[in-house]
């Protein structure tokens, strides 16, 4: 007997598991609101040098005289048709201005039609400095990936509980500590622990409602909760919609973390955890609460938890790289993750960019990415999870590709196509992710899951944390073949992991493999001496789904 046989005894999504799994559903709100807050909190506000010796200079005129003073000052950028961002003539008063040489600015003024401030304005992240941003970027998703190294591990040393509780004080606190920062070190540093914590909390959180769930209901608890952060995006459009400060913005999304708090009393221990550190009187403490809530009977049997099986101890992914086939099919599922989470973040934090109003950009970036996860709960199991795998990502990869026509050679008039191409790679992307979340835990062998996960997740990191790098080669290249670049990377990759996701063999309906020897020959024809995993029986399709048990 394993536990899933108690699981399903007691209920594989009763009553119980359904307050349980919507309780934990809240901690992947405050994840959307900390990965994208930076999308209105380091806008770059329009700005241009500040007048010398003009102390209320605003960026709106203030009549015809303001006017002539600023054409005296600040050169006229012919390209972007507008006065310049970051030069001022040479001089240092208006008596002695010399138009033919310019220089760099020390001060600015800021648009503040959109924003009343930003982090960016606060602390003059422009020009030559605008760099800064990016680093800002690659810090958080570098906390991101630490936090998955550390407190994944450690949640399975002193429980899934204490890990989510201290996740959660700690990204309360630190979230609060930002809207009182003024350097950018601070702000950085900070930005960095927020996403230590909050990528420990939202993991901790999913791993504990899943491991309460029966194994035929893993996949449909697995989109709930991401239709859970996608609806964390929404909420922080509305944050956004009516703050427009950068300090009260971050110190907003903070106080929804309070209700979380209420895990300490409303939250039980995994019993999944419990038992496999033989702690077995709370484990059935924790299971007999579980089955009073379902109005389920727990049989005698089931209340014996000394006669529960070692599901077996985890091999390590490197075995699996032993074999030339297990290698290139493990590199593969690695590549779709790196590039699925590369494009996500570089599309999702590009809003700001694209023309039109970033709030609204932002909204409807939202909007598709639940719409994407929609389809990967109809469509999974009815078209299967190679075809939508390699569906996905190639919409994604031509829909960037395909923003280079517009970007290069249309006018103003066709800057709508680019919004349009980038949402549909939105959403084609969001899917391609949705979908290799189970597609790839049904690939590996139950013996390695765990590991063949974790290297999943590390290497999504990595995407995220290149993502704003790739982004910023338009500030590199010049002209318009800059700006073009990274949508070409972005689309030439996703094109080419859609090709590669077509020699990964089907899951769907199909028996899962268990050891390195099953997926060896896991969707291939038997040679001689051989066997084949064969389609599942019918009345076993549900029992053994695997997709979320990692």
């Amino acid at each position: 007997m394993i536990l899933d046989d108690i699981i399903s005894e007691l209920g594989e999504f009763g009553p119980y598991q359904k307050k349980l799994f919507y309780l934990v559903c809240l901690a992947a709100i405050p994840g959307a609101f900390h990965s994208f807050v930076v999308v209105f909190s380091m806008a770059t506000q329009n700005h241009r040098c500040a007048i010398p010796g003009l102390p209320n200079d605003t960026y709106k005129s203030q009549g015809s005289w303001h006017n002539d003073v600023i054409k005296e000052w600040v050169p006229w950028n012919k390209n972007e048709n507008k006065y310049s961002s970051c030069k001022l003539y040479d001089g240092n008063n208006a008596t002695n201005i010399i138009q033919n040489r310019t220089r760099e600015c020390s001060a600015y003024v800021y648009d503040n039609s959109t924003f009343e401030t930003t982090f960016v304005s606060h602390a003059n992240i422009v020009c030559e400095e605008k760099s800064l941003t990016t680093y800002a970027t690659m810090i958080f998703m570098t906390g991101m990936l630490v936090g998955s190294i550390i407190l994944g591990p450690l949640a399975d040393i002193i429980g899934r509980k204490k890990v989510l509780l201290m996740s959660v004080t700690c990204t309360f606190g630190v979230t609060i500590g930002i809207s009182f920062v003024n350097s950018y070190g601070a702000f950085v540093l900070l930005r960095f622990f927020t996403a230590f914590f909050c990528i420990g909390q939202f993991l901790t959180a999913f791993v504990i409602g899943i491991e309460m769930v029966g194994p035929s209901k893993r996949k449909l608890a697995g989109i709930v909760f991401q239709f859970c952060y996608s609806t964390g995006l929404l909420i922080l459009a509305l944050f956004a919609y009516f703050i427009r400060d950068w300090r009260h913005l971050h110190f907003a999304i903070a106080v929804p973390g309070v209700v979380l708090f209420s895990y300490a009393f409303l939250l039980p221990e995994s019993p999944r955890w419990l038992i496999s550190r033989q702690r077995l009187d709370e484990a059935l403490a924790v299971l007999e609460k579980v089955a009073k809530g379902n109005n389920v009977v727990l049989s005698e049997k089931s209340k014996c938890l000394e006669n529960i099986e070692n599901e077996g101890a985890d091999e390590k992914i490197w075995q699996m790289l032993k074999h030339k086939a297990l290698l290139v099919r493990s590199g593969i599922i690695f590549y779709i993750w790196f590039v699925s989470s590369m494009v996500y973040f570089g599309l999702s934090l590009n809003v700001g960019h694209l023309s039109g109003n970033i709030r609204v950009n932002y909204l409807l970036s939202s909007l598709v990415e639940g719409g994407s996860y929609l389809l990967c709960f109809l469509l999974l199991d009815r078209l299967g999870r190679k075809p939508l795998q390699c569906f996905t990502m190639l919409l994604a990869g031509f829909a960037c590709l395909s923003t280079v026509l517009p970007v290069m050679y249309g006018g103003d008039g066709l800057k709508w196509i680019t919004v349009v191409l980038s949402l549909v790679g939105k959403f084609g992307i969001s899917a391609a992710l949705g979908t290799i979340h189970i597609y790839s835990a049904e690939l590996f062998p139950t013996a390695m899951r765990n590991s063949g996960m974790g290297v999943c997740y590390f290497s999504s990191r990595l995407g995220g944390i290149i993502a704003p790098y790739i982004s910023d080669l338009s500030d590199l290249v010049k002209l318009n073949v800059g700006v073009a670049l990274p949508l070409v990377i972005f689309g030439g990759a996703s094109v080419a992991a859609g090709v590669l996701a077509l020699s990964l063999p089907e899951t769907t309906n199909k028996i899962l493999p268990d050891s390195i020897q099953d997926a060896k020959v896991f969707g291939r024809k038997p040679r001689k001496n051989e066997y084949a995993l064969d389609h599942l029986p019918s009345d076993h399709l549900e029992k053994d789904n695997l997709a979320f048990k990692f």
